[in-house]
């Protein structure tokens, strides 16, 4: 495909290996990457698609497939990713049967960098189909995956005003007994963001569940605190 011919060679072109080597060691990756930073990842791939966007669907989830399942280095895959959630394609992502394709994402990725932006696609079909995406989420968070149940968890990190409360306490519970730090990060992390929008649900859940663990707690009171602070 010329999309992702391109990609990689420009890939190629910014390859950066005395870079690549502390990247691959950073994330832990049995796979080697070309050295190019993520800001600049984003920028080229980016560019490449507005001058040639996919036009159907089964180009577009050709080309993810062709760069992530064949990928050689991991930069391919963030640009699968980039590809994906491009607002050119946001149509394609956004359909109920791309969550196959995000499942497969998330199963063969298997590490926080890879499932965590899969999650951000997740989360697209999510607010554009709830009724229909709320009981696979429902199943994911009781899945024995690891990685599904932290994308169930963080489905709704951008929901604010909008977040099903009822769906996120209940992918949480899915984890609770999990002493994987990425479970109990992916819990913290939730929590943090709904505080924003409503930090006395937030503060609500944790004393509810004295069965969290620390490391979810403190990410939970990050922003706001245990408790309310009292206006004078």
């Amino acid at each position: 495909m010329e999309l992702v011919t391109a990609i990689r060679g420009v890939l190629a072109e910014h390859a950066d290996p005395e870079r690549a080597v502390g990247q691959q060691k950073y994330m832990k990756s049995a796979m080697p990457f070309r050295g190019v930073a993520m800001p600049e990842v984003r920028r080229l791939v980016g560019a490449l698609v507005r001058a040639q966007p996919l036009t159907e669907r089964v180009l577009w989830e050709t080309a993810i497939r062709q760069l992530w399942d064949a990928a050689e280095f991991r930069e391919e895959r963030y640009a699968g990713l980039i590809v994906a959630r491009h607002a050119r394609h946001r149509a394609f992502a956004t359909e109920t049967s791309s969550l196959d394709l995000y499942r497969h994402l998330i199963l063969t990725g298997q590490w926080w960098d890879l499932c965590d932006e899969t999650a951000h696609l997740v989360g697209l079909v999510l607010a554009a189909h709830p009724a229909e995406v709320t009981p696979v989420m429902r199943r994911w968070s009781r899945e024995d995956n690891l990685w599904l149940r932290r994308v169930a968890i963080i489905s709704q990190l951008n929901r604010k005003v909008d977040t099903d409360t009822a769906l996120l306490a209940y992918a949480i519970a899915g984890s609770l007994e999990d002493a994987d730090f990425f479970a109990r990060k992916g819990i913290g992390w939730a929590l943090r963001q709904y505080a924003r929008t409503h930090p006395d649900w937030v503060r609500a859940f944790v004393a509810e569940h004295p069965d969290l663990s620390g490391l979810s707690v403190r990410e939970a009171f990050k922003h706001i605190g245990p408790t309310a602070t009292a206006v004078d």
